[in-house]
């Protein structure tokens, strides 16, 4: 699938979150001069393709509490990362989980995976899980505490192309 000028439109009239409304989608196609139809069977059309992951709930972890935030990084066997990786990822504390090329002979890490907690403690325990899971694949690791948030907004597209 190709998107088009429409197709973009919607992208960022869309990228910082759908409006709070009984209807949002019927106001995002206000904002376009299109209809609420148009607008659901284009987004599903470009979600179907994978253009749009998903349409979802971004919650704020850092008002939710979960101020304790480290990004753990793994050294495993690419193949192992290719199976493990996934069930890092699948785990519920965990929020975004990557396959990175290492970068030797400084940084060994392949495997990363950002997880969240309300305390250091509690990420610390979460990390044994993740370890646990990743058993003797791991060849070492490391954890990256988060200690201000310099950006928090999503993918914004900019300019045609």
């Amino acid at each position: 699938m190709t998107i088009d000028a429409t197709d973009r439109k919607i992208i960022a009239a869309t990228a910082s979150g759908l409006p709070i409304t009984a209807a949002p989608y019927a106001e995002v196609a206000g904002w376009l001069g299109l209809t609420e139809a148009e607008v659901i069977a284009r987004m599903a059309a470009m979600q179907a393709a994978g253009i749009i992951r998903r349409v979802a709930l971004a919650p704020n972890h850092y008002a939710l509490g979960l101020a304790a935030n480290g990004m753990s990084v793994w050294d495993i066997d690419d193949a192992a990362a290719l199976e493990l990786g996934p069930k890092v990822g699948a785990l519920p504390f965990v929020s975004h989980c990557y396959l990175r090329p290492r970068a030797l002979p400084d940084w060994p890490y392949n495997l990363f995976a950002m997880l969240h907690g309300t305390t250091r403690t509690e990420v610390e325990a979460k990390r044994a899980e993740v370890a646990a899971l990743l058993g003797t694949a791991v060849r070492g690791h490391d954890i990256l505490y988060s200690t201000r948030i310099l950006k928090k907004t999503g993918m914004r597209l900019t300019g045609e192309g």
